[in-house]
């Protein structure tokens, strides 16, 4: 566009295929923070990465002199440096149970989510497929609860959850209608937002061409 940009003082490095990377840059494109998003694949790392980040892993997120390298922690760190939109809530016991939603979204799915896209051999997919659905299904009345995942606001705990539900079709899911419709509505509305359209990297765009 001929505008020069000034370089951003925060830098995400993010697997542009990755739930985990997926939820930060939700959080961020949500808040409207300016930052430089470098895709990684994951399998061939830029050496600047082991540099900052001792694990070599991905997401990494560089603030100035700060390097994180947890979602969890990203997410929440960026909640407190962008109070505005907040994404977690103002008092303590709705605080814990946003942070105890993500502890057992982390524990019920990601790990199916994880065996799932892995490819691993056919019989643990077939499982792990088998088992996410009907976790997922079982949970649809908490999705009718409210416009967001057992809140009226959007908050942190979407974050975590809409990358899952976005990679429905590549896991290979589909959700029973009728048991289900919550949450096919709750996607429905999570997928318009502008925050969670500009958080796709054109991986995440091809999964639901």
């Amino acid at each position: 566009m001929g505008v020069v940009t000034k370089r951003s003082s925060m830098t995400f490095f993010s697997d542009p295929a990755s739930h985990y990377s997926h939820r930060v840059r939700i959080v961020l494109a949500e808040k409207g923070v300016t930052v430089d998003v470098v895709d990684v694949d994951p399998d061939n790392p830029p050496e600047e990465l082991s540099d900052l980040n001792p694990y070599n892993a991905l997401p990494t997120l560089v603030d100035r002199d700060l390097v994180l390298y947890e979602p969890n922690i990203m997410m929440e760190y960026l909640d407190e440096r962008f109070p505005h939109p907040p994404l977690l809530p103002v008092y303590p016991v709705a605080r814990a149970n946003s942070r105890l939603m993500m502890f057992r979204i982390q524990r019920d799915w990601c790990g199916l989510v994880d065996r799932i896209l892995s490819g691993g051999n056919d019989k643990d997919v077939e499982e792990a497929r088998k088992e996410l659905r009907e976790s997922l299904t079982a949970t649809a009345p908490l999705f009718a609860e409210g416009p967001f995942f057992m809140s009226e606001e959007f908050t942190i705990v979407d974050c975590c959850v809409a990358p899952i539900l976005w990679r429905l079709p590549k896991m290979g899911i589909e959700l029973p209608e009728k048991p289900a419709r919550a949450i096919t509505k709750y996607m429905e509305r999570i997928f318009a937002r502008e925050g969670f359209k500009a958080s796709l990297s054109d991986i995440e765009e091809d999964m639901r061409d």
